[in-house]
């Protein structure tokens, strides 16, 4: 786990103990929620910001770039609050305002709203490191836990895909030339083909954001190498 550390991530840990920063979280899930999307709250907050911190860690990146990539993945998703339609963009506001409020300074704010404003798969491109960390982590967040609807009679496709992953794990190779996302698919409930149906775009967003770092993205499926 990437560690709650002032000393080594003082922005990072005075944005995660905002209360403002909480409350959005907070409220965009809600909305989230009603729309019948997946899970947003501070767990999908929580594995995205702790992906991207290992991303960066593994790769050998100094801890203030670490620092700045944890804050936009904690924040990411604020937008939602707004409106899910653009919430990449509205997102990247809402951080900027707040981290001008802590009087954070003006070199560190952009480089981690261009990562917000450009994490969605719609209209974002892995244009910095961090914004490539946080593409490879927010994308690969598929998992059962995620599914918001308890009746499975009204799942819907995203509910079903996100259902059927009983195991899901993010790896850098040894050598840091790839990086993996390895998922065990219970295709009782969702076939490997919706899968594609709805990620498709994320996937190939992931390709582009891991040739950035200088890596080859794969894709595994119960063993098989899918792309």
């Amino acid at each position: 786990m990437i560690e709650d550390s002032e000393a080594r991530f003082p922005l990072y840990h005075q944005v995660r103990h905002d209360q403002e920063v909480a409350v959005y979280i907070n409220e965009q899930n809600k909305s989230m929620k009603a729309l019948g999307f997946t899970e947003h709250s501070h767990s999908h907050v929580a594995m995205v910001t702790q992906r991207t911190g290992y991303i960066l860690e593994t790769l050998g990146y100094d801890d203030h770039t670490i620092d700045l990539a944890l804050t936009a993945a904690w924040m990411h998703d604020l937008g939602n609050v707004i409106n899910r339609v653009d919430h990449s963009q509205s997102g990247a506001l809402m951080a900027f305002y707040l981290l001008n409020h802590m009087k954070c300074r003006a070199d560190d704010i952009a480089p981690i709203i261009c990562a917000i404003g450009n994490h969605d798969e719609g209209s974002g491109v892995p244009v910095n490191t961090i914004a490539a960390a946080l593409i490879l982590a927010d994308k690969s967040d598929v998992r059962r836990s995620r599914v918001q609807e308890k009746d499975m009679s009204h799942f819907d496709i995203h509910d079903r895909v996100n259902y059927s992953v009983t195991s899901a794990e993010l790896k850098i190779d040894e050598d840091h030339t790839s990086i993996v996302l390895k998922l065990e698919v219970d295709t009782s409930y969702s076939e490997i083909g919706e899968y594609f149906e709805i990620f498709m775009s994320r996937m190939l967003m992931c390709k582009k954001a891991a040739n950035f770092l200088n890596m080859e993205f794969h894709l595994v499926i119960n063993g098989q190498t899918l792309l």
